[in-house]
């Protein structure tokens, strides 16, 4: 007996059915991700940044495994509906940093830069691996790079 059934997956895997938005569904989906920023970030105090990175690392986890469920369900490599995958790039991208208006604008921003443009290695990856872990393993990859590139930001301008 599965723990979840087939639409309460699909419900998951688009971010409570937000990717079933015509227009901009990765967009979407991302806004999913602030509120699930918000309560991250209460994990970001002295000592607790390792709580947090753990969370979103099972969250990753827990992505790939929805979304894997999600393909087989819609019989769709990487369905555009399927935007539980944004959401946890998102969460890649703010791993660490406070829940400002600013973070938030500038990761979302660089976050949907990367996911959109792909850049060397993340089309790569959404191209070599196959199941959930494709689907989620390039969003990550954007995740990192637009993490990167926030902080350098954040530094130069801070």
């Amino acid at each position: 007996m599965n723990a979840l059934t087939d639409n309460q997956i699909v419900f998951l895997a688009t971010g409570c059915n937000v990717g079933k938005i015509k227009v901009a569904p990765g967009t979407f989906g991302t806004l999913v991700g602030i509120p699930l920023f918000l309560i991250l970030s209460w994990f970001n105090g002295e000592g607790l940044l390792p709580y947090q990175s753990l969370m979103i690392v099972a969250f990753v986890i827990f992505a790939i495994w929805v979304a894997d469920r999600a393909v087989a369900i819609l019989n769709a490599n990487d369905p555009g509906c399927v935007v539980i995958d944004e959401i946890a790039g998102f969460l890649v991208t703010m791993t660490g940093l406070d829940f400002t208006l600013k973070n938030v604008i500038l990761g979302f921003i660089l976050f949907r830069f990367f996911d959109i443009l792909k850049p060397f290695p993340v089309k790569n990856l959404e191209d070599g691996v196959s199941g959930g872990a494709g689907v989620v393993a390039d969003d990550v990859a954007a995740g990192i790079m637009a993490a990167v590139l926030l902080r350098i930001i954040l530094a130069v301008f801070s």
